[in-house]
């Protein structure tokens, strides 16, 4: 399994509307170190899994939707606990997204795992599986 690993970050405000969530109810921030990792059985025929600058610049792409904005502002979030696990997820659909308005082969994958690091003792994942 060949494996490609970009890294970014993203800096967001947001409340977790649900007393579950006790203080981290009220309006907060996070900052995520943000790990993207696109596994595949083969490479292309340029001997890569994906040019790691195209995963670079759509990640950046991804994370500037959200970047320095408080998720209870966008309307696409209304009603939904914008939880790591479920930005994690959000994230990884925007990705796909824009792999595939490059039109990039994303049947050529085997997954893609997008981990959100809340701080060097937590973070949530979420992996797309796009072929097996």
């Amino acid at each position: 399994m060949y494996e490609v690993t970009v890294r970014d970050n993203l800096f967001i405000a947001h409340s977790l509307k649900d007393d579950f969530f006790g203080p981290a109810k009220n309006l907060h921030g996070a900052t995520y170190v943000i790990d993207l990792i696109i596994r595949s059985h083969q490479m292309t025929d340029k001997n890569v899994v994906i040019d790691i600058g195209l995963a670079s610049d759509l990640l950046s792409k991804c994370i500037k939707v959200y970047n320095y904005k408080n998720l209870d502002d966008f309307e696409l979030f209304s009603g939904i606990i914008t939880t790591t696990e479920f930005m994690a997820k959000q994230l990884t659909t925007d990705f796909i997204d824009s792999l595939n308005e490059e039109k990039f082969d994303i049947t050529k994958l085997y997954s893609i795992k997008m981990i959100l690091n809340e701080s060097h003792i937590a973070s949530a994942s979420y992996e797309q599986k796009i072929n097996e």
